[in-house]
């Protein structure tokens, strides 16, 4: 028998005993339940379909549904309409108190949260999937360097609280970063943040009311659907096209029948399509905004990654219908939350406003550090050098992908490429968990949660040849060999 035809995710022991007192369900459900509790199955795992299940053990798919009824019944199982069955978390599970310092459970990424706790726990090296540099890509030395000007030059950053708009030196060097952009704001216009995640967190709750309509990007960031959706409001989803923009015939669709406040995009190096809007598509994006009423919020996580004269909605609107939100923490380190955002100066200070209602101030020190990196055009440098660095990556990560049957979908570009693999991504996870690969299935960039064949990956930490090796042979096992 051909091992690799068995479903990763089914019990791997001798053949179901058909002249045991135990009816072939019960035994079914019993090596399934003992996997679960073993955590050889993580809460979130997929099962095989009822089908794939059956033709395995050589059963009946009657007898597969009475042994997923059983472990329903026990509270290991639950059913998702259209989709299949998963693990369940018990209450059991969700009761332990986490130790400190444990590792992150290894479990396949079914949601945004999800991923960002395998990212915190796995060694980027096996984290194909992972949204930031490697660690040895980024300059430690910079950042000593930086951190010890700072508290030479301002011991007083130790002892007192931050300015509540954040650091003056760096919002005056701010201006000057997006002045390279072609965004022209003062230091009045500039409010930062606890990374870019709090500054769209600021936008989300100070400037949206629950159950507005708000059109994003489709694919898109997990995490920002999530916010969204917590917040209340009501996502419009956009599909984006593989090789540039959102499908603007739709978007002005949407717009008509649902009157949306505002419009959340990347559009510098999409997450996960790698895709940056053309000057054609801002101006039509910006036209349409002017006749609906809209909000944009432009997120520039990755502007570190893209040549300067790249088009910004905010550059051609000049920040009155658009906020642009950036940051550092991905590109200098992950431990240094610093992030910002431009806006109209009315906005900003009601965003202020808010900041100073959830955490009074942001971390003073790290930023004027930033500030120093910006000044001195050490920042600069050390983008050159990743890019360099990031560029050869793409090459290799591409002629890995390609001679293992991926496809590119989008031209690869910037972080992130966004391959097909021909069989369910959601379902390929386990398996790749198993051999010790966490991965980002194209489910997580879904804002209707649709599964498919295409998943991202970071042309950083998927360089090697061990990982495609063992997707080619995952994907042919889903395939049946």
């Amino acid at each position: 028998m051909n091992t690799n035809t068995a479903p990763s995710s089914a019990p791997s022991a001798a053949p179901l005993q058909r002249d045991a007192s135990q009816p072939l369900a019960h035994q079914l459900a019993q090596r399934y339940a003992e996997r679960i509790r073993q955590r050889l199955l993580l809460p979130g795992a997929r099962l095989p379909s009822v089908r794939e299940c059956a033709r395995h053990h050589g059963v009946s798919p009657h007898t597969v549904v009475a042994a997923y009824d059983q472990l329903q019944a026990e509270g290991l199982l639950e059913a998702r309409r259209q989709r299949g069955f998963f693990v369940r978390e018990t209450r059991a599970r969700q009761a332990a108190p986490a130790l400190a310092g444990a590792a992150v459970p290894r479990q396949v990424p079914l949601d945004a949260t999800t991923l960002i706790r395998g990212m915190f726990g796995t060694d980027t090296t096996r984290a194909p999937g992972s949204g930031v540099l490697p660690a040895d890509w980024l300059d430690i030395g910079l950042l000593q360097s930086a951190l010890r000007r700072a508290q030479a030059g301002s011991p007083d950053l130790h002892v007192a609280y931050g300015e509540p708009a954040g650091d003056a030196r760096l919002r005056l060097a701010l201006t000057r970063r997006l002045a390279d952009l072609g965004i022209q704001a003062g230091p009045e216009q500039l409010l930062t943040t606890a990374g870019a995640t709090q500054a769209l967190d600021l936008i989300t709750r100070g400037l949206l009311q629950p159950g507005d309509a708000v059109l994003v990007d489709d694919p898109g960031w997990a995490v920002e659907f999530a916010r969204l959706a917590n917040s209340g409001m009501r996502l419009l989803p956009v599909p984006r096209h593989p090789d540039g923009g959102p499908d603007l015939a739709v978007m002005q669709r949407l717009a008509e029948a649902h009157h949306p406040r505002a419009y959340v995009t990347v559009s510098v190096l999409h997450n996960p399509t790698g895709s940056s809007l053309t000057a054609a598509q801002a101006h039509t994006i910006l036209k349409l905004a002017d006749q609906h009423d809209l909000l944009i919020v432009e997120d520039d996580t990755y502007a570190f990654l893209a040549p300067e004269h790249t088009v910004r909605l905010s550059a051609l609107d000049g920040l009155k219908r658009t906020i642009y939100v950036s940051g550092f923490s991905k590109f200098l380190s992950p431990a240094w939350r610093v992030g910002y955002l431009a806006a109209s100066p009315e906005r900003t200070q009601r965003l202020i406003d808010l900041k100073l209602l959830s955490n009074l101030t942001s971390n003073a020190l790290p930023e004027r550090a930033v500030a120093h990196v910006l000044d001195q055009g050490q920042l600069r440098r050390h983008a050159e050098r990743v890019q360099q660095r990031l560029d050869a990556a793409r090459t290799r990560s591409v002629a890995l992908a390609e001679r293992a049957g991926a496809r590119f979908v989008s031209p690869p570009r910037g972080l992130f490429g966004w391959i097909d693999v021909g069989v369910d991504t959601e379902r390929l996870a386990q398996p790749l968990l198993d051999a010790g690969w966490l991965t980002a299935p194209g489910v997580l960039f879904s804002a209707t949660r649709q599964p498919g064949s295409l998943m991202r990956i970071n042309f950083a930490t998927a360089q090697t040849a061990a990982f495609w090796r063992d997707l080619q042979r995952c994907v042919e096992a889903l395939r049946g060999g």
